[in-house]
């Protein structure tokens, strides 16, 4: 498709069904859990990521060998991917789905943080410092709240370094020549420095696996198809169609549709801090990410 100068009826379709995907996602973590130790299931998704990606590229001519200059930036990215799921998975094993994702998908304020005080071309002003404060409120009113079930400060904590930890990810690719690498290479190398990272170190976090049934390998499969490869593919796609800015503002619809999903699916108690620190995260999200 060509490139767009703004976003159509056809572009908010994908992002929002994209953003519904990635939420669906965390409830499919978790309930994944149930059957494979979080370390090992986050290390079992990145080796089916790679292999189906690698078809993927073997099938549309698409190399993995990197220019020199990118191979720091490729090394730096794999661990924290690595890093970022590790710590992703198991705060979705230790508390719930709606508090993991309030705190995870607040990257976006960390990110700016982060480029605000690296980047001279990032400084914050206006409606993006807004949307940082009010995000930045929701988080500790998340964390602080504690009527909304399965609580776990540790794993608060790790949903947060799960966010730093992407964030990181995205500053080290816009930093360092691994930017100039394509999209599919990208994802690519972050999967193969990932996964051998995420299985040997699975014995010293609970082994491998608990009492694993059907549904739990049919969670890993989607974990695998629909996010881990061509997920993320699609949205790399539909990030050269149209304006990063326009792509980048519906992800505030993730950590929505992540606490309804964890309300309807999982019967999570979500008490009114909860829902208050959502709506100030999302709103701060929306703002930091608006032109």
């Amino acid at each position: 498709m060509e490139r767009k100068t703004q976003m159509d009826t056809f572009g908010a379709v994908a992002l929002t069904l994209f953003a519904l995907n990635l939420a669906f996602n965390q409830v499919v973590v978790k309930v994944t859990a149930g059957g494979f130790e979080p370390i090992f299931g986050a290390g079992v998704r990145s080796l089916g990521g790679m292999l189906v990606l690698l078809l993927w590229m073997s099938w549309r001519n698409v190399g993995i060998a990197l220019p020199r200059a990118a191979v720091l930036g490729a090394t730096i990215s794999g661990l924290l991917f690595a890093f970022e799921f590790m710590c992703l998975f198991t705060a979705l094993d230790l508390t719930t789905v709606s508090r993991t994702s309030i705190i995870f998908y607040s990257m976006p304020v960390w990110l700016a943080l982060l480029a605000h005080t690296l980047l001279p071309g990032e400084r914050l002003s206006g409606l993006r410092a807004i949307g940082l404060g009010l995000a930045m409120v929701g988080v500790t009113l998340a964390v602080l709240d504690r009527s909304s079930g399965e609580l776990s400060l540790l794993g608060d904590l790790l949903a947060l370094g799960a966010a730093l930890s992407w964030a990181g990810i995205a500053l080290c690719v816009r930093v360092t020549p691994f930017s100039e690498v394509p999209a599919e290479q990208q994802l690519i190398w972050q999967l193969i420095v990932s996964a051998p990272l995420l299985l040997l170190a699975a014995p010293f976090f609970g082994g491998y696996l608990r009492e694993i049934e059907p549904i739990h390998i049919a969670g890993m499969l989607f974990q695998i198809f629909a996010v881990a490869s061509f997920g993320f593919l699609i949205w790399f796609a539909l990030m050269k169609i149209y304006p990063a800015s326009s792509v980048a503002s519906f992800s505030f619809l993730s950590p929505v549709f992540a606490v309804i999903l964890g309300w309807l699916i999982l019967d999570e108690k979500i008490g009114a801090q909860i829902w208050l620190a959502l709506g100030l995260v999302a709103s701060g999200i929306f703002l930091i990410n608006r032109r």
